[in-house]
Order: C-alpha cells, then structure tokens, then sequence
C-alpha cells in the first residue's frame, strides 16, 4: 500500500481518489517541449550539425591547431667598413708602423715572441691605435738558450742551476752582452715581474732590452713570462721571497725563508724557488731586509754563490752587511727609482741616476713593474744616446765589469 493509513480510513467506501491538478509549464519548457518528440530531436541535431560544417569551411583554418609564430623581417643597409687608422709619424732607423686592431695585434705579438722584436705603442694611445715596431739591428745581442745542461742538474722540486766544468757559471752564460760604446753606463732592474699578466707584458715590451727583468716565483705564467722576456732580449733575475721585518704583517708568500727555520728548511724553500723557471743569472730579494740581517741568511748566499749565480739587492730595505764566506757576487742598487711612486718623482730619480753615473762612470738602480714606473723608464730612455748615456744589464754590477769606483758591487 502506497497511500497513507488515515487517507483509507477516512475516504468513504465507493468514492474514487481526487485527481491532483496539473502544474503549468514553464517558459522554457514549452520552448523545448518539441524537442523531446524523437523525428524533432533528430532533425535539430542534423541541423547543428550541417552548420557546423558549415561555418568551418566558410572561416575556417586548414591549419587550425598546428604551431605558429609571425616574424617581421627588415631589410638592413650593408656595415660600412671602418676607415683605416691614422699611420704613426714615422720613426729612425728601421720603425715599422702597423694597426694594433684584433689579428694584426696578435701577429706583432708572435712576432715580438719569436725573434725579439719590440711593441712600444705610442704615448696616451690606446690598443685600437698604430703601434710601433723596432726591429733591432742585427748586432744586437742574442741570449744563450735555456736551460743550458751544463750548467742544469735535476733537484727534488725541478731542475735547478749548477757550476759547470770548468767553473762555468749560469752567470756569465745566460747574461746579455754590454753593447759597445763608451760613456757613463746605468742599469736598471725592474722587480716584481710573472704575478700580473699586464703588468709583465708591459715592462717586456715597452722597456728596452738592456733592462734586466726580476721575476717572483709565483704563479702558473711564471715560467713562460720569464721565458718571453729572454726572447725579447732582457736579461732576466729570479726574485726570492725573504722575511721582512714585519712579518707575517707583511708576507712575501708561500716558502718564504724565516729566520726561525732551521738550515735545512730554509734550504728547501730555496731550492723550491731555484727551480721555478731557468735562464736566470742571479738571484734579488723580494723583501727579506730581517733575514739578510741575520746570520741565517749566510748559508743561503753561500748556496746562491756555489750554483754559479750572483746575488743583487734591490735597495728597498736597509743596508744590510751580510757574511758572504763563499765570496758570491753581490751587488746593491743605489737607488730606487719609485720609493716615491709618482711621476714627477719618478722623473727626478733618472736624472739622479744621470747624474750618479756621469759621476762615477757607473749607476745601479731598481723599480718595480708598475705601469708608472715602466713608462717613465720607456720615455726617459727614449734619446738617452743624444745624452751620451749607455744603458747596460744588472749582471755588469756582478761579473767584475764595474770599475773598482763603484762601491755596490762586492
């Protein structure tokens, strides 16, 4: 039974249920009412979809749904090329003036690297602009190749130098020859050298060749910067780091000789500079004026004397008055031209040096490899010959060359 107990009981016997009035349709069912005939239904969807069609091949895309991208394209004029640059006054005597633009900078380079030739740019050009190139005559000394085997025996940390037969010393082997000429002779060591890449190339290329090069015994470019030096004819010199007397505020780096080490550590240390680069033919100190001071540093010069080199203190420190038992060569330099690192400064030191060696016939001076310091070297000694000044190796200070009136040679 479905209808409710009460509705039986109270409906009288013989009395049919009321009928329960139908509800109005809505708006929208009267609107779909057709549709819901299936002959309707079927032509409705018929219908939709011939329009459907319909539509697609009036505005449709036949390549609807694959990937697209529009690009504007412009047309460009051709890149003029840029005009050539202005060619430098002419120089005397053999100047050879090129672009120091990309490839042609690069081939002076190789060149410079492979036979000696010099790149001096002109002053407050920049490396877009024409250098120079001075091809050296063809008298002018040549270095002896290194490492020379009679003179390199094999050490724990490299090859190192040695006394040959006969006492043949890396001293006087792998030295530049002094020019001819007479007059009054200054050399000049530049310090610092193998560390800065711009720095070292720069001092190899501006300076002159009878300029001798020190070099620190650091860094990876160490040994190939030593070796471009001496391709370009500079005499080189190995700079050995010793103990300042402000050390550890002051550092020199790693395998510094400290006077608080034993001999044989300090040996060690030296050994593991000595083998760093060949072709040098002494040995300057990189700070060191406590350990030259003190009776440690006796066995050290010693060691540096019985392997054929020569010993040049650069003048930075006080004068030390080391024991020298081995009689090594030892040389000190009288004057630094950039204790006081400013151009004027600079300037008045080289007419020092001038005026020094007009006097005793002979000059020993040090700067370092900071780019001051190498151009005003580079353009002092520009016309150093119309001033009647010769400008002479280091090792002239420690092979004997030097009149006895020169008191820094020992």
């Amino acid at each position: 039974m479905t209808e409710p107990t009460d509705d039986i009981l109270t409906r009288p016997l013989g009395v049919p249920e009321a009928q329960a009035p139908e509800r109005p349709l809505s708006r929208f069912a009267r609107l779909v009412a057709p549709l819901r005939r299936p002959k309707v239904a079927a032509g409705a969807i018929a219908g939709g979809l011939l329009a459907a069609c319909g539509l697609v091949l009036a505005l449709g895309d036949p390549q609807g749904g694959e990937p697209r991208v529009e690009v504007a394209i412009t047309m460009r004029e051709p890149r003029a090329r840029p005009a050539p640059a202005p060619v430098a006054a002419p120089e005397p005597q053999g100047a050879v003036v090129v672009n120091a633009g990309g490839a042609q900078q690069r081939s002076a380079e190789e060149i410079e690297t492979a036979s000696g030739v010099t790149v001096v740019r002109p002053p407050g050009s920049g490396p877009s602009e024409a250098v120079v190139i001075r091809v050296p005559p063809a008298s002018a000394p040549r270095l002896a190749a290194a490492p020379d085997p009679r003179i390199s025996e094999q050490g724990r940390h490299g090859l190192m130098p040695k006394l040959g037969e006969g006492r043949i010393r890396a001293l006087d082997v792998y030295a530049r020859a002094e020019e001819p000429g007479t007059g009054p002779r200054i050399a000049i060591l530049v310090t610092g050298l193998g560390v800065g890449q711009a720095a070292t190339a720069g001092a190899t290329v501006r300076l002159p060749a009878a300029v001798s090069l020190a070099f620190l015994p650091y860094g990876a470019e160490a040994e190939r910067a030593a070796a471009r030096a001496r391709d370009a004819g500079h005499e080189i010199f190995l700079q050995l780091p010793m103990e300042p007397f402000d050390y550890p505020d002051s550092d020199p780096g790693p395998q510094t000789l400290l006077t608080a080490l034993k001999g044989l550590e300090n040996a060690d240390r030296l050994a593991w500079s000595l083998a760093r680069f060949p072709g040098y033919v002494g040995v300057a100190n990189f700070m060191g004026a406590k350990m030259m001071a003190d009776p440690a540093f006796e066995p050290i010069l010693r060691e540096i004397g019985t392997r054929g080199l020569g010993f040049l203190d650069d003048g930075t420190g006080p004068k030390p008055t080391p024991a020298n038992k081995g009689r090594t060569p030892v040389a000190r330099a009288e004057l630094v031209l950039d204790a006081v690192p400013r151009a004027d400064a600079i300037d008045a030191a080289l007419s020092q040096a001038e005026a020094r060696a007009r006097a005793t016939g002979f000059a020993l001076v040090s700067a370092s490899g900071a780019a001051l310091s190498v151009d005003r070297i580079a353009r002092w000694a520009r016309d150093l010959d119309t001033r009647g000044i010769r400008l002479v190796p280091a090792s002239v200070a420690l092979r004997g060359a030097v009149e006895k009136r020169v008191s820094t040679a020992n």
